[in-house]
């Protein structure tokens, strides 16, 4: 198997141009939203709004600015498929569409996705999305035929600040701790690495330096995988199933108890009579 291959984006030197956008989307031919008559979302510049099966990369527009617009900030970030080393699609998926191919990425096969939707909900980035044409799941394959024919992502390619850094995992990594300490002795003690060691989901494949907190860039603090609620959830299932067990035992022995016919004989009827059909009176 090759070196894991992946991305490192540096969001500090990001200008929000969109070109790694229209590579991507010209590259992997895929169709505009809404055949080309895209509406205006009114969320800074950020018109594609966010990763889907149409959109494997989304330029983030982060406005942090007073009241009255005299100081502040942009935070832009190329966003894309991290490539976990531990997937929650790649876990989920039922037909085996999801491989981790030989540079440690992460795949949907379109030709073997049956449209099920489990890896939408499996990912804890929310990345994937429906091809409204292809009729499956589609995401970032870091441009698989690119690599298998020794060539660069589209994306990283067209980057004209080199924010997005395309190579092997660990050189990456390397680059990135050298990048943040450099921004520290610069006077941005803020900078820090987001997914570069293995403790989120055993690494991501495409990590960040970010600026601020995860959630400003509508990442995740602390993603999980599906699995997690395998234990828990096995536990109630187990002592729903009990409950329910011992209900169908109670209901049966109910029923048992309705069945005899005999009826009792009232013991506060006046003697001297019993009804015991409508206009027939016996003597006792």
């Amino acid at each position: 198997m090759a070196e894991a291959m992946g991305f490192f984006t540096d969001t500090t030197i990001c200008i929000g141009c969109k070109a790694c956008e229209v590579a991507c989307k010209e590259w992997n031919q895929l169709p505009a939203s809404n055949g080309g008559a895209n509406t205006l979302s009114g969320d800074s510049y950020d018109n594609t709004r966010q990763l889907d099966g149409l959109h494997w990369r989304h330029v983030q527009f982060v406005e942090q600015f007073n009241e009255e617009r005299t100081a502040g900030r942009w935070l832009l970030m190329s966003d894309v498929c991290k490539h976990c080393v531990r997937a929650g699609c790649l876990e989920v998926c039922p037909t085996g569409a999801i491989i981790r191919t030989e540079f440690d990425t992460v795949v949907i096969q379109s030709d073997v996705c049956n449209g099920c939707r489990d890896c939408i909900a499996g990912c804890p980035f929310g990345v994937i999305g429906m091809n409204p044409v292809s009729g499956t799941a589609q995401k970032c394959t870091l441009c698989y035929d690119r690599l298998t024919a020794g060539m660069e992502p589209a994306c990283s390619k067209a980057c004209p600040t080199d924010s997005i850094h395309f190579g092997k995992v660990a050189d990456l990594r390397e680059f990135a701790a050298r990048r943040v300490a450099q921004l520290h002795r610069e006077g941005e003690p803020r900078a820090y690495l987001y997914g570069a060691d293995d403790r989120m989901l055993g690494g991501l494949n495409a990590f960040f330096l970010l600026v601020d907190r995860p959630e400003v860039y509508r990442l995740p603090p602390d993603p999980k995988l599906p699995s997690r609620n395998l234990g828990t959830g096995s536990v109630w299932a187990m002592l729903g199933a009990a409950i329910v067990g011992l209900l169908g035992i109670f209901s049966f022995r109910e029923r048992g108890n309705g069945g005899d016919s005999t009826r009792p004989v009232d013991e506060t009827t006046p003697p001297g009579d019993v009804t015991t059909t409508p206009g027939e009176r016996v003597e006792r």
